[in-house]
């Protein structure tokens, strides 16, 4: 019995989501299509993200205006775009834990204070980032 539960595992694992197996052009195509999605949503729903995408409107043209290397440029507008990225992953998350619930927990409640401390360090790096490129 155990030897058929192992030779099952794998074709069990290929049916995770119906929208697993898409290949090629089509998986790209639909990849692009839920990455805007997301994007709309955050900027719709998600104060925080709104005010972040006006920051970097305003840091990433002024990075590639300083005298910079282009090292340097990158990696302060990358420290701006971290922002971005890591508010997208609180804002899933946080989306993700109020579907399940919207009670008071205590894991929900470090879920979400863990999300927001990511978010803390990703903003703390920019200005590290951009005195250090700066001031080298």
């Amino acid at each position: 019995m155990k030897q058929e539960e192992d030779s099952a595992a794998p074709r069990a694992r290929g049916v995770e989501s119906p929208h697993k197996g898409r290949t090629g052009l089509t998986r790209i195509w639909n990849a692009t299509a839920y990455s805007i999605a997301g994007l709309k949503a955050a900027f719709r729903h998600e104060d925080a993200f709104r005010q972040e995408v006006l920051l970097a409107a305003i840091l990433i043209p002024v990075a590639l205006l300083l005298p910079a290397s282009g090292a340097g440029k990158a990696l302060m507008v990358g420290s701006v775009v971290l922002v971005l990225v890591v508010e997208l992953l609180n804002s899933a998350l946080e989306a993700a834990v109020d579907r399940i619930s919207l009670d008071e927990h205590a894991l929900a409640r470090r879920a979400k204070d863990i999300g927001s401390a990511a978010v803390m360090l990703a903003l703390l790096n920019v200005p590290l980032v951009w005195l250090l490129v700066l001031f080298d």
